[in-house]
């Protein structure tokens, strides 16, 4: 057993012993005792009974208290021993005997008294000490047996105090653990006579008297802790009992108090404890009454068991504990016991006796602490005795009571909750809840302390959601911990009224639990997903139970299961209270009932469900059909009657229905209770008719005792005499049936009971219905400091919370409640980020952005200064964006009133600079002296804006009408102290809000947050756009578009979530704004800042950013031309910065789109250009990707007249710097390998190559002589520059067809058509063209000559001289091209020759190239042939080039003189035929220039019969061109040459030759081709 803690505590006044060292050698010990004896004896000498000498019977001389003394003094200095060797009884016996002795007074008896609590303090005695055991209770017996004379009132005082500090130091000494358990409650018993009897006398008498008892209580339970296992196999035993001598003290006692109200008070009588009253006479005989029925020890019988009292003369423990917590407990039962009579001084009394009491009780509960409840009956007591009374005394009109009722409460729930679920239910339902809301008139002070009681319990940090866990989320509980957060939330609003402590009160007790939550956020618990509870199959709900409620594991999902289906059950309720039918349908489809009801689970439905319309139920039980017969009796099977009364069991089973009023209804509902209670309380009843037949008997009496009709009631004896034999024919006990008569006229049986959950009264019957059910209740879930169902209930209270908080924020004038209510919005703000409730987030923004007063309508003439003396509005402005700062990830709609407000600072100028600026702005601005500087901390008169001027609008127009308005402003006054002080604390709040935070921190934010964010900066950007806009709108907008580019900035690793929205407001403010404004500027400028700082890091998205780029191109043509020259500094910027990074064609084409445009701005080409040079100088940044774009750029560039001719000869150079690129990117891909890569890249490179020649021939077109010329020798330097690259046949064919013979033609057309002014020298540029053709046409003759088309060419080449050769400038022929084309011609036939190009061959059809050669050269210059073939015998070539004319004209000539020209037609035609035949093409030709060698050949031949019709048939030539036109497709650049043929001839031929004609032409297509060909140079040579 573990040893006494001595407490600390107050000390009773008292004689001061003489201080002593527990060491001290054994003479100071004697020298002690010694003068102890010797102050008796003094004492006792000043009396004359005991001054002198007297003779008697014997020899003595002396008495005998005074010679046990002396003979105490004589041994005193003759023990040798240690002193803990020596008896304690020898020297305290003579001491005692005086305490005893009744002959004594009472300044002896205080004196022996005094000397035996001297010894006690002094440590004397300890366990060490022999036989200290017989020692101490020894003393515990004289003393509580103490008798003296009463010689007068202050004495007596004197002694009993003496008498308290002796018993309280016997508790306190190191062997106080030899006390019996007796002895222990004899010493109580005995403090708690004299606290009794204190009543009577002096003040200071019953101070200390209560004080004694209180310490002896502490001194007993502190013990408590400290038992062993061994002695808790008491708290296994049977009832409590004591032994007969224990229980005589107390009958001794109760004969004194009589005596005592006798008037038996003399100063004579024996000196036993008086019983003195404590208020009065009244008072004074309940007490007696009381204590004779349950003081201390009385349970202990003469009925106990020898193992019971062996317990009470074991050392203190258990036992003893038990009794004095029951005595305590009895003492609160003092109510009962009083009369209805008048009494006097009634609320002291009241207050008195049960705040002793209670005072008593929360010492011992304190002390004792957990241990109670290892100790099963200091557990029952707490449970059903202390508790009862507790809720008894909690409806007390005495809030000193309430407050020690609450006090002990609040000890309870944090030692002893575990055990105490279903009490602590009922005190907060019947006792907290109906006195805090004033529902049952309480006054102001109870409902003060019954909240006071309430904040308490709030402040412990798990009672709220153990409250929730055990009883909110218990279908058979009430919601307590919703009613409770609900009872805060209305309390702390004033309503039409002032605020008061109340409201305040509550308030913190709100908030208190919302701090609760706040903190175990942090406490490393993982904020566990809300996964949805639901049932997918039927389980039946009261059936529910959990595998381990100490595993959080099982129980969280047990309780949030519990609470899912105890909702459903509400739900379910109100729709039974509606239509009883689809009440039970909408439990079955969410499968809380089967599909199929059964009997039991309505019956639970019924029993287990709150809010149930009660008459409804009582029909439906009373019902006759069989199914709810049914119901009835498993309904009446969920009761526990078991050994309870009649009375108390009818009262539970009638008040969860209203009993019918039809008799039929009520005998069914009776017989199934009397059923059920028979079967478990069958002690009395011998069947269940005998129940029925006194359910009803009871039933009767009750209507007749509480029925305001019946005059006549019903007595006692009609009572007993109407229930004669209804016992299976016998009587039932008189005393029986006389407790039933008494307990129904003093306790009405209510047969309609209180609709709905209310906070019902804690009746008899209720309370033991609540032991019952405690028994097998859930276990108690102890929540620790993780919020497993902070979610759940913060969901609950979070809206009344939130606006009773908002309420008394807006009453509230103290700054100190006004940061109460601050914390608790922070603390709601956490909860609400932490567990992801962005609604509730929202909620709570948009309520405290109305106090911020930035959003309400300026009414004021200085805002900014009302804004610095409203405290509220400080306070209310930095908690919001406080918010925004720190939960912004959670905030949703929220941001539209965070935006509102900032625009309210930013257009009453208080906003910070860099508030719109982005991470790489601020590093900028950081850089730069005198930027990005905080608000000033201190201002000078001469410092201060004016008060609420508007901020103006920071673009280029809005700067400009700054400039405008200067002087028009008015000189302002300076401003006040006041104003000063007002508007530095204006500053030092906008400094504190961090408002920039929110924007360069916005990279930090959630997805959904940011994304939220945006869409408020573009509604709020959209809305100032709307109707009208004034230059604050528009400065609104132009904000908006800052903040937004600058989030967009700072986001750019998730700038897909942003870039959309972004896009489309920048493309509503392009397409909807015609004129420059500072919106549409910074919407453009901020799309290129975007596009230029975000290009580097999002090659995803590079297509996206570099797309939006085209709105600049949708500018409206004033607002384009008004940022041309800015707009192309930044494409230059955002070029020099990011080519690397631009990798799409359609990105390049956007550049480039955009360089183009400027090369006709005169103050943006410069830049242009400057940028078109960054990429192509070099190929420093020219790809594939990008070259086409890039050539059409600069072409373009080449072409504009803007500026100086040297930049279009600049632009010339960078397009044919740039076929070194092609060159270079042929290599790369044939040193890579890959024939199939290689081929793909070759015409790839051609198609690049074609396009840059095909703009270069533009550009030689150009009015400009140094220009065009230019652009000669560049497109000479691509032709013949692309030797290392392997470019398709087909591209050198189209290079000739489309750009070289083009060009030629285009500025032989252009010398021809064009004044000399508009082109200058058109004859040198005639020349560099001829040269150009002649020098690519050479170097390029191998490769050419291998082409199957070669013929085609080669004959497109000799047409081009011969026009060149007969082209007239200026009215006549060019001197320069007459020598220089057959200079050219020759050369060019030499080079042919050289390399066997030119051969002439005999084949048929193999000559065509040669003659067709010569038939072109001899148009030039006939000569040309002797030259070039000297070798050749010259007139056998003319006699052969004779006969290829001469023949066919003679034989015509025959012919016609022998009009056989048809027949001789038709052998040609036939010849023809069979040549075409054989030599027939794959396809049908779509020009001239796809005709193969061999085609060309047939040609030749059919020329030789075309010429003939051509010379002898002229007609035929309309016919044949109609019918052509629909077999073949004649070449568009042969079409102008035709139409001159149309024109020149004739058309008087013969309509016979038309069919022969058509023949001719039919036989294949490509005759008609030629035919044309052949024509023209047949009529140039006529």
């Amino acid at each position: 057993m573990g040893r006494l803690k001595l407490q600390c505590g107050i000390k009773a006044i008292e004689e001061e012993p003489e201080q002593c060292d527990c060491n001290s050698n054994r003479g100071a010990l004697a020298c002690m005792l010694n003068s102890e004896v010797g102050a008796v004896l003094a004492v006792m000498r000043r009396n004359v009974r005991w001054g002198g000498r007297y003779m008697a019977g014997e020899d003595q001389l002396e008495h005998s208290l005074i010679q046990s003394l002396k003979v105490l003094r004589k041994q005193i200095f003759s023990w040798q021993h240690p002193w803990n060797t020596i008896n304690p009884v020898v020297y305290l016996q003579p001491f005692l005997e005086v305490i005893r002795s009744d002959e004594t007074g009472a300044p002896i008896t205080g004196v022996a008294l005094s000397s035996v609590y001297k010894i006690l303090t002094l440590d004397v005695l300890d366990l060490n000490t022999v036989n200290v055991e017989d020692a101490m209770h020894l003393v515990v017996d004289a003393v509580t047996s103490c008798r003296f004379e009463v010689t007068d009132p202050a004495s007596e005082e004197v002694v009993l105090m003496k008498i308290l500090q002796v018993l309280l130091a016997c508790m306190k000494s190191k062997a106080a653990v030899v006390l019996s358990n007796q002895h222990v409650c004899t010493i109580v018993n005995t403090c708690f006579r004299v606290v009794h009897q204190a009543g009577s006398k002096g003040e200071l008498l019953q101070r200390i008297a209560r004080y004694t008892m209180h310490e002896l209580v502490r001194c007993i339970f502190s013990h408590l802790p400290d038992i062993d296992n061994g002695e808790r196999l008491f708290t296994n035993g049977g009832n409590s009992s004591g032994n007969q001598e224990f229980g005589g003290l107390d009958k001794d006692f109760s004969s004194a108090s009589k005596q005592l109200e006798n008037g038996n008070n003399g100063t004579n009588y024996d000196g036993q404890l008086s019983s003195g009253g404590l208020a009065s006479t009244a008072s004074a005989n309940v007490m007696s009454s009381m204590m004779n029925e349950g003081a201390v020890g009385a349970g202990y019988g003469r009925e106990a068991s020898p193992i019971d009292v062996h317990l009470m003369t074991e050392p203190y423990g258990v036992p003893c504990m038990v009794e004095i917590f029951h005595f305590l407990c009895s003492l609160l039962n003092i109510v009962e016991h009083m009369g209805t009579g008048a009494r006097s001084n009634t609320i002291a009394f009241d207050e008195d006796v049960p705040l002793f009491a209670l005072g008593l009780i929360n010492s011992a509960i304190e002390l004792g602490g957990p241990s109670i409840g290892q100790h099963p009956k200091l557990l029952a007591l707490v449970q059903d005795e202390l508790f009862r009374n507790l809720m008894q005394f909690g409806l007390s009109a005495s809030p000193l009571i309430l407050s020690m009722v609450c006090s002990i409460l609040l000890n309870l729930y944090h030692h002893l909750r575990m055990e105490l679920k279903l009490q602590l239910e009922a005190f907060f339902s019947c006792v907290i809840l109906r006195l805090a809301q004033n529902r049952f008139g309480a006054s102001y002070q109870q409902q003060e302390v019954a909240m006071e009681a309430l904040v308490d319990f709030c402040r412990q940090k798990t009672f709220m959601v153990e409250m929730y866990a055990n009883l909110d989320c218990d279908i058979t509980c009430a919601n307590i911990f919703e009613d409770l957060a609900n009872l805060l939330s209305k309390s702390a609003f004033p309503v039409n009224c002032p605020l008061s402590a109340m409201h305040i009160l509550a308030l913190d007790g709100l908030i208190a639990v919302i701090q609760g939550m706040a903190e175990r956020i942090g406490n490393g618990s993982p904020v566990v997903e809300q996964i949805p509870v639901d049932f997918v199959e039927y389980t039946p709900f009261w059936t529910v139970k959990c595998e381990n409620y100490a595993d959080p594991s099982h129980w969280v999902p047990f309780v949030r299961r519990r609470k899912y289906i105890k909702r459903r059950l509400m739900i379910g309720a109100d729709h039974f209270n509606r239509d009883p039918k689809k009440g039970l349908e909408f439990l079955q489809g969410t499968y809380l009932l089967p599909e199929k009801l059964d009997p039991q689970s309505v019956a639970c439905f019924f029993r287990y469900t709150a809010g149930l319309d009660k008459n409804l139920v009582g029909d439906f039980l009373g019902n006759h059909d069989e199914f709810c017969v049914q119901v009835l009796h498993e309904f009446a099977g969920t009761f526990d009657f078991q050994d309870m009364n009649l009375d108390t069991a009818l009262r539970l089973f009638l008040e969860t229905f209203r009993l019918p009023g039809e008799s039929q209804k009520i005998q069914r509902v009776l017989e199934a209770f009397s059923e059920r209670y028979y079967d478990q309380s069958h002690q009395i009843l011998a069947n269940k008719d005998a129940a029925l037949l006194l359910s009803y008997s009871l039933i009767m009496l009750n209507t007749d005792q509480h029925n305001i009709q019946v005059k006549k009631k019903m007595t006692e004896e009609d009572f007993i005499r109407n229930n004669r034999r209804i016992n299976d024919g016998n009587d039932l006990p008189r005393e029986f049936l006389s407790e039933l008569y008494h307990s129904i006229c003093k306790n009405e049986i209510r047969t309609t009971p209180e609709q709905g959950a209310g906070f019902p009264e804690m009746t008899p019957s209720r309370w033991v219905d609540l032991m019952r059910k405690s028994k097998k209740t859930c276990p108690f879930i102890r929540c620790d400091s993780r919020a497993y169902l902070d979610h759940d209930m913060f969901a609950i209270m979070s809206g009344p919370t939130i606006a009773a908080i908002s309420v008394v924020f807006d009453h509230a004038e103290h700054e100190d409640v006004l940061q109460t209510c601050v914390d608790g919005f922070l603390a709601v703000a956490k909860i609400s980020a932490c567990h992801h409730l962005e609604d509730v987030l929202d909620d709570l923004v948009v309520s405290l952005c109305k106090f911020t007063t930035l959003l309400n309508p300026s009414s004021v003439e200085e805002p900014v200064l009302a804004f610095g003396d409203d405290t509220k509005a400080r306070m209310a402005t930095i908690t919001v964006f406080t918010i925004a700062n720190r939960y912004g990830n959670y905030i949703r709609t929220g941001w539209r009133n965070i935006l509102d407000c900032i625009l309210r600072l930013h257009k009453l100028g208080l906003l910070p600079g860099r508030v719109a600026s982005d991470v790489a702005d601020e590093s900028e601005i950081s850089a730069e002296p005198g930027h990005g500087k905080p608000l000033t901390s201190s201002l000078s008169s001469s410092q201060l804006p004016a008060m609420g001027t508007p901020r103006r609008s920071s673009g280029l127009m809005g700067r400009f009408s700054q400039l405008l308005s200067l002087d028009t402003e008015e000189p302002r006054s300076q401003p006040t102290e006041q104003q000063l002080a007002a508007h530095q604390r204006t500053l030092q709040t906008i400094q504190k809000c961090h408002i920039d935070s929110i924007f360069t921190e916005s990279k930090f934010l959630h997805a959904d947050s940011l994304s939220q964010l945006a869409r408020a900066l573009t509604w709020a950007a959209g809305r100032s756009q709307k109707g009208n806009t004034s230059p604050e709108d528009e400065d609104t907008a132009v904000f908006c578009l800052e903040l937004l580019i600058a989030i967009t900035l700072n986001n750019r690793d998730r700038i897909v979530l942003l870039w959309q929205g972004v896009y489309d407001h920048i493309c509503n403010i392009v397409q909807t704004t015609v004129m420059p404004c500072a919106l549409v500027e910074k919407a453009v400028f901020g799309l290129l800042k975007i596009c230029q700082r975000l290009l580097p890091y999002k090659e995803n998205l590079a297509d996206d950013l570099l797309r939006s780029l085209q709105l600049v191109l949708k500018l409206d043509a004033r607002v384009a031309d008004a940022y041309c020259e800015h707009i192309t500094q930044e494409v230059m910027r955002l070029v020099k910065a990011n080519a690397t990074h631009i990798r799409s064609q359609m990105g390049w084409r956007t550049i480039t789109s955009l360089l183009s445009i400027t090369a006709r701005h005169p103050e943006a080409s410069e830049a242009g250009f400057e940028a078109l040079t960054f990429i192509m100088a070099d190929g420093a940044h020219l790809s594939p990707v990008n070259y086409v774009l890039c050539v059409d750029a600069s072409r373009q560039f080449a072409e504009s007249r803007v500026g100086q001719a040297d930049r279009s000869i600049r632009a010339l150079d960078l397009m044919s710097g740039s076929v070194v690129c092609l060159a270079q990117w042929f290599r790369e891909a044939k040193e890579a390998g890959g024939e199939e890569a290689v081929t793909k890249v070759s015409q790839d490179i051609g198609e690049m190559w074609l396009r840059l020649v095909q703009g270069l021939r533009k550009v030689c077109l150009d009015q400009r002589e140094d220009v065009r010329n230019h652009a000669l020798s560049s497109l000479q330097r691509c032709l013949m520059g692309v030797d290392g690259v392997r470019l398709p046949q087909s591209s050198w064919l189209q290079c000739f067809d489309m750009v070289i013979f083009t060009m030629l033609d285009d500025l032989l057309e252009i010398a021809q058509g064009h004044s000399p002014k508009d082109y200058r020298n058109m004859e040198g540029t005639l020349v560099l063209a001829m040269k150009l053709l002649s020098k690519v046409f050479l170097q390029l003759l191998h490769d050419l000559s291998q082409l199957a088309a070669f013929c085609k060419l080669w004959l497109g080449v000799l047409s081009r001289m011969e026009k060149y050769m007969k082209a007239k400038v200026r009215g006549k022929r060019s001197e320069k091209l007459q020598e220089l084309v057959p200079e050219l011609l020759k050369n060019t036939l030499l080079v042919m020759k050289t390399k066997g190009v030119l051969v002439q061959r005999s084949a048929l059809g193999g000559d065509s190239l040669w003659e067709l050669t010569w038939l072109h050269v001899n148009n030039i210059a006939p000569s040309l042939q002797s030259e070039v073939f000297p070798d050749q015998d010259s007139e056998q070539v003319q006699q052969q080039h004779s006969e290829t004319i001469r023949s066919p004209q003679s034989t015509e000539t025959s012919l016609a003189a022998e009009e056989g020209k048809t027949i001789w037609l038709s052998f040609l035609l036939r010849e023809t035929t069979a040549a075409a035949a054989s030599l027939s093409a794959p396809h049908e030709p779509s020009n001239y220039d796809e005709l193969s060698m061999q085609q060309s050949l047939l040609l030749s031949y059919c020329l030789k019969v075309t010429s003939v019709l051509n010379d002898h048939l002229p007609t035929v030539k309309k016919a044949s061109d109609e019918n052509a036109k629909s077999n073949s497709k004649i070449p568009d650049e042969k079409t102008g040459e035709d139409e001159e043929v149309h024109k020149d001839c004739g058309s008087s031929s013969s309509e016979k030759s038309i069919p022969l004609v058509t023949a001719v032409i039919e036989i294949h297509p490509l005759i008609y081709i030629y035919f044309n060909f052949h024509v023209n140079r047949q009529q140039q040579r006529k």
